[in-house]
């Protein structure tokens, strides 16, 4: 007989993840709101500062525990579940948060015309 996957936990990273996505949306509007009006390259330095980055943690973990309960949906104990998940997790949060990086120099580079799909 299989264990009962922790449809408690599935739901707290949900959960966990949505809030602290909408915490790091408004942080990041803001962040950027603020650059326009006064273009300072110090506003862009300082989002990748803890302001941003707790709210992306939260992110992550979230994420990553939604992650390894649904692999324990599929039958695996957690270890196995949490040692597919967190390696998961890490590369692909390093490479959104290097994309978000790349977005960032870009709009301090060139504005927000850098970012218009449709100049091209």
């Amino acid at each position: 007989m299989y264990p009962q996957p922790p449809y408690v936990v599935l739901l707290a990273g949900l959960f966990a993840a949505l809030t602290s996505g909408y915490a790091f949306s408004n942080t990041l509007q803001q962040s950027v709101k603020a650059w326009n009006e006064n273009r300072s390259t110090r506003i862009l330095a300082n989002l990748r500062g803890p302001q941003l980055q707790l709210p992306y943690l939260g992110i992550c973990i979230g994420i990553c525990m939604f992650l390894a309960s649904g692999i324990q949906g599929f039958g695996f104990s957690g270890k196995v579940a949490y040692a597919m998940g967190v390696p998961m997790t890490l590369l692909i949060g390093l490479l959104i948060w290097s994309q978000l990086g790349k977005i960032l120099l870009m709009l301090e580079q060139g504005g927000s015309r850098a970012l218009d799909l449709d100049a091209f």
